[in-house]
């Protein structure tokens, strides 16, 4: 595989730490407010990210934090928290609105067939590990105290502006309109690693900590949630292109600094998805939420392939026109797939064809151009010298990444989480055979069969049905 890397610029050739095994950090979502679409478009990229990993024989261990404290109304180190803003509207606990909002997130992924990652882990749960990492950053030298407060030193730090390409002088603090610069700082663009002593004294969220009771900045609770549940290497790290600079730069400038050694070798952004007046957000214009987009009566399905259309390193404009055209495309495909299942038999036992599954690989493989590997899709309905049986083994296959849904026997979509599950189980029963392990083997067979999952093993591999 080959991915672009923002930290050097430039698509690479994707090798992990371990042969076998990713590990993958993805910003997750700060739970003040529904997600909007160009929120979606960021985690749908991600989870094809996933899945072409997956496909690629790789063990993905991936985590996703959920941020419920510690995230500025101006995504920097100014202004007040976005929990606290939306728990002085409603009238609710900042805990109760996370709660709430976390849960319409992961009903969003579901409907967009988004697989939950391994390890999903609120910055509220983590305040042990932010207290560790930044006593040692002050014991190190590369964080300081001034009013009550910890700032990380940026002066400290060689390549701070790796990643981002910028250059100090663009970022003059007072340049910036409506921001006001905090005066505890050395160094304009130090950041914040704990608040004790703030403009906004009453911070509903706060802990004890050895330089008093407050609370963590922004940027320590990935650092924290990645290095805690995935070591000290991480293979990639992801979120949008907005959080390149200053969050992904703080990131790396802390983690670096406290682990003494390189932390993330792939840095990876999908573009933003654009509306007519620009950038998509909560505050600009109508919020487009996924549920707005049902009301009016589109299938979620049909946004995921809106997005998958598109290059995820090319800005996507938006429009209704476009997501009708989407839904269109998306309804014609799930009518030709239901006429193949309808004309054929069994298609589990099928050979794979290699040369348009390697196609889909290599598009896959060729900086994740998900535009391409539908071209494959299309192709595959279109050849008259493939049966039935072979262009429904090649759209399951497809499927498992581009999860649209697209096969069906009266509708019995797989859910995203039980199919890796299955999977899972293949591979452990594969090892198990590998290692002459066959009583391990035969018992994984009949804990799928128990489940009504039933394992069918050909030259290709094993295959299953769900009965």
């Amino acid at each position: 595989m080959e991915i672009y890397n923002t930290l050097t610029k430039k698509v690479e050739k994707f090798i992990p730490h371990k042969s076998n095994e990713v590990n993958m950090y993805t910003c997750g979502p700060t739970v003040y407010n529904y997600a909007h679409i160009g929120n979606l478009r960021t985690y749908i990229f991600e989870d094809v990210l996933e899945k072409a990993l997956r496909l690629n024989g790789y063990k993905v261990n991936r985590v996703m934090n959920i941020t419920d404290v510690g995230h500025m109304i101006d995504d920097g180190d100014d202004g007040e928290d976005k929990m606290s803003v939306a728990s002085r509207l409603t009238g609710k606990t900042p805990l109760e609105i996370a709660v709430y909002y976390t849960d319409a997130f992961f009903t969003d992924f579901k409907k967009l067939n988004i697989r939950k990652p391994d390890i999903v882990s609120k910055a509220t749960d983590n305040i042990n590990e932010y207290i560790k990492i930044i006593q040692k950053l002050l014991d190190k030298g590369y964080a300081y105290i001034s009013n009550g407060n910890v700032y990380f030193d940026v002066s400290k730090f060689d390549n701070y502006y790796e990643l981002s390409g910028k250059k100090p002088e663009e970022l003059i603090v007072g340049v910036r309109d409506g921001v006001e610069f905090d005066n505890s700082k050395k160094n304009p663009f130090d950041f914040g690693l704990w608040m004790t002593n703030s403009k906004f004294a009453n911070q509903i969220l706060k802990w004890d900590s050895p330089w008093g009771v407050g609370y963590p900045g922004w940027h320590i609770e990935c650092s924290g949630i990645a290095i805690k549940y995935l070591g000290e290497y991480l293979d990639i790290h992801c979120g949008g292109v907005d959080n390149i600079f200053p969050h992904h730069t703080n990131e790396i400038a802390q983690s670096e600094a406290y682990l003494g050694h390189k932390w993330c070798n792939y840095w990876v952004h999908p573009e933003h998805l654009n509306d007519k007046a620009g950038k998509m957000s909560k505050s600009n214009g109508e919020f487009l939420t996924l549920s707005l987009l049902e009301k009016k009566g589109y299938n979620p399905l049909a946004y995921r392939l809106f997005c998958l259309q598109s290059h995820y390193k090319n800005q996507l404009v938006f429009s209704y026109e476009s997501l009708d055209i989407a839904q269109n495309t998306y309804n014609k495909l799930k009518s030709k797939v239901r006429t193949l299942l309808e004309n054929a038999k069994d298609f589990n036992d099928e050979e794979l064809d290699d040369e348009y599954y390697n196609k889909f690989l290599d598009a896959l493989n060729d900086n994740i151009n998900t535009s391409n590997a539908l071209t494959v899709l299309y192709d595959v309905l279109k050849d008259d010298n493939l049966t039935n049986e072979k262009k429904l083994k090649l759209i399951d296959k497809f499927d498992s990444v581009l999860s649209l849904s697209l096969l069906s026997v009266e509708n019995n979509e797989i859910d995203e989480d039980l199919r890796y599950e299955i999977e899972l189980k293949i591979k452990e029963r594969l090892e198990a055979k590998k290692e002459k392990d066959y009583v391990k083997a035969d018992n994984i067979r009949l804990e799928l069969q128990n489940k009504g999952i039933i394992l069918k093993d050909t030259r290709d591999g094993t295959t299953y049905e769900i009965k």
